[in-house]
């Protein structure tokens, strides 16, 4: 199953590899990442952004070993839990982020073109995600999607290249 982990946010990285370390095996921390193209110096590059900015993910069987083995570190802030219960991603959440970011856990940049106000995916892991486009942002070469996540309605930006011309 998966489950969330709520940290500090810009310390995602550096919690997530402290939990590694005091993890036992048969689980697995991640932080999902996007790609998206950036102008940097006049040149075109590719940043790697966090995609759930002060979150990181565990996949575990063993929820109750894994709070028992995250208590002690200290930059977490929580792991996300109605109640006493931990609370897993839902499984209908949790394939449509896998959709998403697949088994490397970063969302690769999806490249579309803009027919009568609506937007069209052609490559990318977008495809599967076309109708929950909110906005696209030409400039920052960026898309916001609606997710559910953890029972609710949430926006993400991930990396999109509108091109001029429908294929």
């Amino acid at each position: 199953m998966l489950y969330v982990i709520q940290v500090f946010t810009s310390k995602e990285h550096r919690v997530a590899e402290c939990c590694r370390q005091a993890l036992s095996e048969g689980q697995e921390i991640f932080v999902p990442l996007y790609k998206r193209q950036k102008k940097i110096k006049g040149k075109l590059e590719t940043v790697t952004l966090v995609l759930y900015p002060g979150y990181i993910f565990c996949e575990t069987d063993d929820p109750v070993r894994l709070f028992a083995e995250l208590k002690g570190i200290k930059e977490l802030t929580k792991l996300l839990r109605s109640d006493e219960d931990i609370i897993p991603v839902e499984p209908k959440e949790a394939e449509a982020l896998y959709k998403l970011f697949g088994q490397d856990h970063v969302v690769e940049v999806s490249t579309g073109y803009i027919e009568g106000g609506r937007v069209r995916i052609t490559a990318g892991p977008l495809e599967h995600f076309e109708g929950q486009i909110i906005r696209v942002d030409r400039h920052k070469r960026a898309a916001v999607i609606e997710l559910d996540f953890m029972g609710r309605k949430t926006q993400t930006t991930v990396g999109l290249e509108v091109v001029d011309k429908i294929p």
